[in-house]
């Protein structure tokens, strides 16, 4: 399955190009899922091969609060709780991107679709939002480590011993269901079928917006393929007004150029926001093609020549005083401007010590150097 995120910054037509992206797959005959938190349809993007998903965050988080009520029901009539109708209900913050997860999970599954077109929030709030099955599970893990279940048996005694309830099986079951949902997604974002796609408008801020999201990405291990500039202006408008802003255009396109290639899309601008299938297709947005290739973070051996071996970590448009690292038993935290991933080191490095980092043409070369009571001795 492929699968194209469409992100960028605020008011950019991030929904716009998902739109016109899936028509283009749905038009190459391909089975496309648009998945949108577009409330209105406004793009008319129909087609026979086409299958729009609109999120309803409301609805799905009023549906699992109630579900946990009445789970939890016996321990709310001992305290006396009253119960919540579900009228009463209305979404807190972080529905939305729960809502998110679960169209993921749920894209993945059955293999009904070729091609799914996810129309994500803006960056850098999207980058929060694809972590967070993987920073979920590493929270499960530790704070219900799986291997706790195996005193299942013990707990009543454990209990009386200890003078304090254990957590109940329920809390353990729980854990492990959201545990395999967050998994479900979190291998829909990591599959080799997945990248994503930006869109913004060129010009300072734009460039700034791409700059940042590249990086907070490529720390998430996410692939971009192709840069939509959207709402470019034609060269031979009369109007001297749009000089400058011509100008401006061209100098940030020019600068993507150097970095995308021809993963570059301009989208002309049509004077008019985009409405029906016919606006869309004017936009000349491309079906997605062959995804690229997985983004490494390879290890080499450099004990021969300097004794360290160097962990390679790409960072695309970061720059030096945004870093920060931080070495927590098997476990590396990077931190990139606003951006911060916790990983799991690759098992050679876990019997070293960090010796030393640099930063050198947007890549972070993290060095380890053996430490001498875990690593091997040599004869």
């Amino acid at each position: 399955m492929r699968t194209l995120l469409v992100t960028g910054p605020g008011g950019s037509g991030r929904t716009t190009v998902a739109a016109a992206t899936a028509l283009s797959a749905a038009s190459e005959g391909h089975r496309t899922l648009l998945i949108s938190a577009d409330r209105v349809d406004t793009l008319g993007a129909e087609h026979a091969n086409l299958t729009v998903r609109r999120l309803t965050p409301g609805e799905e988080f009023r549906d699992d609060l109630l579900a946990l009520q009445q789970r939890a029901g016996s321990a709310l009539d001992l305290l006396g709780a009253g119960r919540l109708e579900g009228e009463e209900l209305t979404p807190l913050p972080g529905s939305d991107e729960l809502a998110l997860l679960r169209a993921l999970r749920d894209a993945g599954q059955g293999g009904a679709y070729d091609t799914v077109v996810v129309d994500l929030p803006p960056v850098p709030r999207v980058l929060a939002v694809l972590a967070l099955p993987e920073q979920l599970r590493r929270y499960l893990r530790r704070l219900l480590p799986a291997e706790r279940q195996a005193a299942r048996a013990l707990r009543p005694m454990l209990g009386r011993i200890a003078g304090v309830p254990m957590p109940a099986a329920w809390l353990y079951e729980t854990a492990a269901r959201w545990d395999i949902e967050l998994a479900a997604a979190q291998a829909v974002i990591e599959a080799p079928g997945t990248t994503v796609r930006l869109v913004a408008e060129p010009g300072p801020a734009g460039a700034e917006a791409v700059r940042a999201a590249a990086t907070g990405l490529a720390l998430q291990g996410l692939r971009t393929d192709a840069l939509h500039a959207s709402r470019v202006l034609p060269d031979d408008t009369a109007d001297t007004w749009f000089a400058g802003l011509i100008a401006q255009q061209r100098k940030t396109l020019a600068e993507w150029q150097e970095t995308y290639g021809e993963g570059l899309g301009p989208l002309p601008h049509l004077g008019h926001d985009p409405r029906g299938a016919d606006d869309l297709a004017a936009l000349g947005v491309p079906a997605p093609g062959a995804a690229p290739e997985p983004v490494k973070w390879p290890v080499s051996d450099a004990l021969a020549d300097d004794g360290v071996l160097i962990w390679h970590i790409p960072l695309p448009g970061v720059v030096r005083e945004e870093l920060g690292l931080i070495r927590r038993g098997d476990e590396l935290v990077v931190t990139a401007g606003p951006f911060r991933r916790i990983v799991t080191l690759p098992s050679a490095l876990r019997r070293c010590t960090v010796a030393g980092a640099g930063l050198r043409d947007g890549e972070l070369r993290v060095r380890f150097a053996p430490d001498p009571d875990l690593w091997p001795q040599t004869r």
